[in-house]
């Protein structure tokens, strides 16, 4: 009963016409007018605007043509070791000569190359077929060097060919010397499993090192060249180190991806 009486009541009073209509405040009005501006510029940007995105992934300097290792054809004892590590050796080459009992037998190299690595010294005793060496493929020893870099292969679709890349070689101090300067020159079709990048860099240690996250793909880099520096190539520093680089040296790339628009991310 009471409801009613204040429901008739209500209806009884006239409407307060009277009364002036509240707007909005100006700060009000100043927070929306911001709210605009900042929309539509963030549309303008995300269709006119680009974002480059990096790829980090590690890799090896190389001369680009792969690794051998050399096995030895005989068992017995080493008894003369022609070479260290380092040296570049022609073809046909005597490596080592090891003592049996039919004679002292002479290992030699397969192909030219740049011994990386000796896994035998004078008055080791070797079996036939057990490693002696191992032995990158290359000319001469003046021949450039190439850094190859191991990508996941979920990602290496997305690494165009002339990509900058940035190298951090591990025996350089980047804080002080910088980084190597480069560009994509090919990236490989497949992925690429422990064994046959053990057999490409000579060594099934690197093989397991670079597959560890699963068989990636290798993505070919080449230095960019200078005339002005020790090293004969390019570095984000005017000089760079002052030594030479050798090969088989690991280094940590940054490969700048294809620019996008931010739109793109939005549209299937």
């Amino acid at each position: 009963m009471q409801f009613r009486q204040k429901a008739l009541s209500k209806l009884q009073s006239p409407e307060e016409i009277d009364l002036p209509v509240r707007f909005a405040r100006p700060q009000g009005l100043l927070v929306l007018a911001v709210t605009i501006v900042a929309m539509a510029a963030a549309s303008v940007w995300a269709v006119t605007g680009t974002v480059t995105s990096t790829l980090t992934a590690p890799g090896i300097l190389t001369h680009g043509h792969g690794s051998y290792v050399l096995q030895s054809p005989v068992a017995g004892q080493v008894t003369k070791v022609y070479a260290d590590e380092g040296d570049h050796l022609p073809a046909g080459a005597p490596l080592l000569n090891v003592r049996t009992a039919e004679g002292t037998s002479a290992v030699r190299t397969l192909a030219a190359g740049r011994v990386t690595a000796l896994a035998t010294a004078i008055g080791s005793i070797v079996t036939t077929g057990s490693d002696v060496a191992a032995v990158e493929r290359v000319e001469s020893g003046d021949a450039p060097l190439t850094a190859t870099v191991y990508v996941p292969a979920d990602r290496g679709a997305t690494v165009p060919v002339g990509a900058a890349v940035d190298l951090s070689v591990q025996s350089v101090p980047s804080r002080t010397y910088g980084v190597l300067r480069g560009t994509v020159k090919s990236v490989g079709r497949t992925a690429q499993s422990s064994r046959r990048i053990g057999a490409f860099l000579g060594s099934g240690q690197l093989g397991e090192q670079f597959s560890r996250g699963g068989p990636p793909v290798a993505v070919t880099v080449e230095l960019q060249r200078s005339a002005t520096t020790r090293t004969g190539y390019a570095w984000s520093t005017s000089g760079g180190p002052g030594h030479p680089l050798d090969s088989m040296t690991p280094v940590n790339a940054s490969v700048r991806l294809a620019s996008q628009h931010p739109v793109d991310w939005l549209l299937p």
